[in-house]
């Protein structure tokens, strides 16, 4: 599960914790986890969802700060214990990535979280295409990989109005450019990763964010769980938790057998 809390949470962390304690994911990936550094809130996602307490079970990605001083960090709780954990925070990231493993049925499980840049088409390319290089292709086509977080970047698969341009310009929304552009996810794809909520969706559910401002307001997508092509063939099912007001993101969910 992946889900982006919105600004460490604060008034709605209650309603937070209820939410990832209802769908009880094996494993959780968190974006804009800010002020969570002394590892209070990042405790208690833990006990919400049965995990054990500890680093084998948890881990806050200390992220890069904005211009603001703000620093949008990324959280992983794991049910199953941490084969190894690594975060990622390079210039080139708006924010870090955490890499860890796992172990799935006595195979590696690599999960790569993250929460991309959410200003610009360029800066996200330039993030995707150094993402890319933490994976050998190798060993992406024979292994068990997943990319999980708020990648704020569009899909072409997804189904916006032939019209999306001039909607999203009537919502004063630029972050996409004009026309919108896919490059992010058009990258990704070709590298080899599949999108699980477009691979076997469980309901018709595929935005996560309503943006724009009041009276021209657009559905959009960037919350992914991305898959390798082995663990693709493994996948269940996917879906968009509906969290109403805890944030201004819906969480994504994929199951694997």
């Amino acid at each position: 599960m992946t889900f982006n809390i919105l600004s460490g949470g604060e008034d709605r962390f209650e309603a937070i914790l209820t939410i990832v304690a209802a769908a009880r994911p094996d494993l959780l990936v968190l974006q804009e986890c800010v002020g969570w550094e002394d590892g209070a809130r990042l405790r208690a996602v833990a006990e919400a969802l049965g995990a054990p307490p500890g680093e084998r079970h948890a881990v806050l990605g200390s992220a890069n700060p904005r211009p603001s001083g703000r620093r949008n960090h990324v959280a992983v709780v794991s049910r199953a214990p941490l084969v190894k954990a690594r975060v990622h925070a390079p210039e080139v990231l708006a924010h870090c990535l955490v890499e860890l493993e796992l172990e799935l049925a006595g195979e590696p499980l690599l999960v790569l979280g993250t929460h991309l840049n959410a200003g610009s088409e360029d800066r996200r390319l330039a993030e995707a295409r150094w993402l890319l290089s933490l994976v050998p292709p190798a060993r992406f086509a024979a292994g068990l990989w997943a990319l999980a977080g708020d990648l704020n970047a569009i899909s072409r698969r997804d189904p916006y109005p032939a019209d999306l341009d001039a909607r999203l310009a009537a919502a004063g929304i630029e972050k996409y450019g004009s026309p919108p552009r896919f490059d992010t996810m058009d990258t990704l794809e070709a590298f080899g990763w599949t999108d699980a909520l477009r691979l076997r969706p469980r309901s018709p559910r595929w935005a996560t964010a309503l943006r724009g401002r009041a009276g021209a307001q657009v559905e959009t997508r960037t919350d992914y769980v991305l898959l390798s092509p082995r663990l693709s063939g493994r996948l269940a099912l996917a879906d968009v938790v509906d969290v109403g007001a805890a944030s201004d993101h819906h969480a994504v969910v994929a199951e694997i057998d």
